[in-house]
């Protein structure tokens, strides 16, 4: 300072000289950063990449690190203040420890962003502490685990804290976060911490956003935990496990509320008792599956008072009422509206004239709404991003204008009573639709060609309608993954160029009269996961195809299918269910089955199978339902079948298509803290192709059962009927004690039923008739409690039936006929004698008496007769030697 007024002194050309030095030092200085904190940085940078990544090619030596990616420094001061590092190591190095050390030189750093990183903790933790001006600190989507790191509760200058998706899972270590006095937001969304919310949370009296989401906290919701928040802008408990009776009025002091969800717990949410006034006007409401209202079933009454509403989600719940027209007349910038899933009722109603033409998601699906959907639908929201009013009662046809909905990307219009023919160019405006549902209506005419020209179309459903005509080849030129137009009237065969579909992962043509042979190109579908071509007229070879390895379920029953099942078949590891029945399929069962490990359903019913039964089957530890009946199969079962789980063990989720589109509407999101509404993500439910997608019929009880979904996780089932089978029952059979249903009829089994039979405990139908079985029937048997079918007729049993007990006593003669050695109820036949010695009769007195005088005159007359036989010789001798000397 002294130099600068010495020059000032001396002349006015050293005052000038003076003022461009300043300038020079103002304009150049300070756009450069400090030395430390560039060298400090590309040591992270190292740390970071260790050990062999390439993230942060813009931090360069010689470079000014303000110009860096991820660096801010302040326009005054030239100093580091923002570093976000967000998604910027590569998951595939490993884990990652921050060493904190290369932070402290950045000593005006305010904002520190780490997100959606593999980092697992700090070295020298303690040091974090002394990061004393930092203000923001993300730390989400990382991989810390465990307890939340203490030195973050010295942080006291924080006013941003987001902890979201690390596995935390130490609800105690909240409770060091609530000396934060001075934090406004604070996130610890999607994370695993259980029990009561710690209420010294309350203490955060400055807090405008509190996300406690996604995580596993239980209890009844503490009424203290908002009575000191009074700045709150958002606040979320959605996710947990929160239990008891809520009352929606203990947030009505809460005036500067914009946000609030409490979705998806064990919540039973009354908003009308006691009655309150809101002191708020909230732009985001989550209250889906809450047993909202449960025993009136109204709409929240305070939604009548509420202008500024972007977000509402009242899905999953009871609501009984009409349409809340007034919502949408009163809310003029509704974004998202979910009713999916309540009991509304009547006319689908909107207003004439309509300025919600910020709606991007309207689903009204689940509901009981009839009559027609409004013509003017796509005249109301011609910015709608999703549309679903499917599992309804709409009758006429598809208002036309839907096409003016040119944002459109997911359009749901199934299970409804829609009808009529569907105009060529309805959907020509619907540039962006991803999704058109159409299943089970009534709708007509033939399968649209012009939906070639809808270029993003991914999902096509328009099975189980009245359709007819060929398949259009141009349908292929969109590339489709999944498309169902199942049960239609729709021939002809199946266009080569189907193999144009290269991410076709569901392809669903069941119930039409599709014929030919299944072509060639077929094989180039290689995503395949769900194929169904059941129930048509095709023939010829099942295709050979040596690259489904991602094929999951395999249905072409009711065909005309020839040959043998193909080896190729042996590759594709991933099945889940194989259903060939009612083909006229030959040969054996082949021995590579056994390559099928994830195989639950096999169904080979009613073809030309001939061969042994392959003891491969039994290294197929997964399965649950077999059907191998009406077949030529012989030889014995084999014992090993005990190594099969039926039922033993439930595997869930199987019986699904594994991929679901999500739809992100485009809205304000937490980080655009001028809103505090959440970026909404809808799952599109069974997308794919069509709801419980996976059917299969098996006979259970002398009845055809369809089998849907979830449901097949609980079937289990063993059906050999009707083949050549010979050999005992084997013993092992008995173990498969989650067996529901058991059928052995029509074969040549020889032996007795094995009494094994007794630990049967699932078992609803058991059926031996019809082959060779012999000696008695095991009394034991009456311990199946769960027994309604039971047959054993027509084979060669003997001695008294089980007892007409439990379930044996609704069991009628007919389980047993044709087996004339069997006695006992309910047959007419009894039983003289139940022991297996008989004694022997008694003898009558009387007839003691007649044998012993049958004795004694039988012995007289034999010695009369003796006598007078000897004197007739001795006398004929005597003569004889008479006339000799004579």
């Amino acid at each position: 300072m002294r130099f600068i007024l010495l020059l000032m002194e001396r002349s006015p050309a050293s005052y000038l000289w003076v003022l461009f030095f300043a300038f020079q030092f103002w304009t150049y200085g300070c756009l450069g950063c400090l030395e430390k904190e560039k060298s400090s940085l590309l040591e992270l940078k190292s740390s970071i990449n260790h050990p062999n990544g390439t993230s942060l090619l813009s931090w360069r030596v010689g470079a000014d690190c303000c110009s860096w990616k991820g660096v801010t420094c302040s326009s005054t001061t030239g100093r580091v203040i923002e570093l976000d590092l967000s998604k910027t190591r590569d998951f595939e190095l490993g884990d990652w420890y921050l060493n904190v050390s290369l932070l402290l030189p950045l000593e005006e750093l305010r904002s520190l962003k780490l997100r959606d990183n593999w980092l697992s903790g700090f070295i020298d933790e303690g040091e974090l502490a002394m990061l004393r001006n930092l203000e923001e600190l993300a730390l989400g989507g990382l991989n810390f685990k465990g307890p939340i790191p203490p030195a973050i509760g010295s942080l006291t200058s924080l006013k941003i804290l987001d902890l979201s998706s690390n596995g935390h899972n130490d609800s105690q270590s909240i409770q060091g976060l609530c000396k934060l006095k001075n934090l406004q937001e604070l996130d610890l969304c999607c994370n695993e911490f259980d029990g009561m919310i710690p209420l010294c949370l309350s203490n955060l009296t400055n807090l405008q956003l509190l996300d406690l989401s996604y995580n596993q906290f239980s209890g009844k919701i503490p009424a203290s935990l908002t009575a000191g928040l009074s700045s709150l802008l958002y606040f979320s408990l959605a996710y947990n496990r929160f239990s008891g009776l809520f009352a929606l009025g203990s947030f009505a002091h809460l005036s500067k509320l914009k946000g609030l969800e409490l979705s998806n717990n064990d919540l039973e949410v009354e908003t009308e008792y006691p009655p309150w006034n809101s002191a708020f006007q909230l732009k985001f409401l989550g209250l889906s599956n809450c047993k909202l209202n449960r025993w009136t079933g109204t709409i929240p009454s305070f939604l009548y008072y509420q202008y500024d509403l972007t977000e509402v989600d009242l899905s999953h719940n009871h609501l009984s009422e009409a349409f809340p027209i007034w919502l949408l007349e009163n809310n003029t910038r509704l974004e998202i509206l979910n009713l999916r899933n309540n009991s509304f009722f009547g006319t689908f109603n909107l207003p004439l004239h309509s300025n919600n033409t910020n709606m991007m998601l309207l689903d009204i699906s689940n509901n009981h709404f009839s009559e027609k959907l409004p013509f003017n639908i796509g005249t109301l929201f011609p910015n709608l991003y999703l549309l679903n009013v499917s599992r309804n009662f709409f009758q006429g046809s598809i208002p036309p204008s839907v096409g003016d909905m040119t944002s459109l990307e997911s359009l749901d219009f199934s299970h409804n009573n829609l009808s009529g023919e569907i105009p060529d160019n309805l959907f020509d405006g619907c540039f962006s639709l991803r999704i058109l549902k159409l299943t089970n209506n009534s709708l007509q005419g033939k399968i649209l060609s012009t939906l070639s020209n809808l270029t993003h179309l991914r999902y096509l459903c328009l099975g189980s309608n009245h359709f007819m005509g060929t398949i259009p080849p141009s349908l292929f030129n969109v590339s489709l993954r999944g498309l169902n137009i199942g049960d239609n009237q729709i021939s002809g065969t199946i266009p080569s160029q189907i193999g144009h579909l290269s991410d076709l992962n569901a392809l669903i043509l069941n119930g039409n009269h599709i014929d030919g042979e299944v072509p060639l190109e077929f094989c180039q579908l290689t995503k395949l996961h769900f194929l169904d071509l059941a129930a048509n007229n095709l023939s010829g070879p099942i295709p050979s195809c040596f690259n489904l390895t991602n094929l999951e379920y395999m249905h072409l029953e009711k065909n005309a299918f020839s040959g043998s099942i193909p080896s190729a078949l042996s590759r594709s590891s991933s099945l889940i269910s194989f259903n060939i029945a009612y083909n006229n399929i030959i040969g054996a069962i082949p021995s590579f089955i056994s390559k099928l490990s994830e195989l639950r359903i096999l169904l080979l019913r009613r073809n030309n199978l001939q061969g042994y039964i392959p003891v491969e089957i039994c290294q197929l530890k997964n399965l649950s339902l077999l059907d191998l009946s009406y077949n030529r199969l012989s030889g014995q079962l084999p014992s090993c079948i005990n190594n099969l789980i039926f039922g033993r063990a439930v595997l869930h989720n199987a019986f699904h298509i594994s991929q679901t589109s999500y739809l992100t509407i485009p809205t304000m999101n937490i980080s655009q803290r001028e809103n505090y509404a959440m970026v909404y993500s809808y799952s599109i439910i069974d997308s794919t192709v069509a709801d419980d997608i996976t059917e299969v019929e098996f006979i259970t009880k002398s009845i055809v059962n369809s089998y849907r979904g979830g449901i097949l996780n609980y079937m289990t089932g063993i059906d050999l009927s009707s083949n050549q089978l010979t050999g005992e029952i084997p013993l092992e059979m008995g173990q498969l004690s989650g067996l529901h249903s058991l059928n052995l009829s029509y074969n040549q089994f020889t032996g007795p039923i094995p009494v094994t039979l007794k630990n049967l405990s699932q078992i609803e139908s058991l059926d031996l008739s019809y082959n060779r079985l012999n000696g008695t029937i095991p009394s034991e048997l009456t311990e199946l409690n769960y027994l309604s079918v039971f047959s054993v007729a027509h084979n060669n049993l003997s001695g008294r039936v089980p007892d007409m007990k439990s379930q044996f006593s609704t069991f009628t003669e007919s389980s047993y006929e044709g087996n004339p050695l069997l006695c006992g109820p309910p047959l007419n036949k009894s039983c003289i004698s139940t022991s297996p010695i008989s004694e022997a009769p008694e003898e009558d007195e009387n007839e003691d008496d007649d044998n012993i005088v049958s004795f004694y005159g039988s012995l007289v007359g034999s010695y009369l007769v003796f006598l007078i036989g000897t004197i007739c010789v001795l006398y004929f001798t005597s003569q004889r030697r008479a006339m000799y000397f004579l």
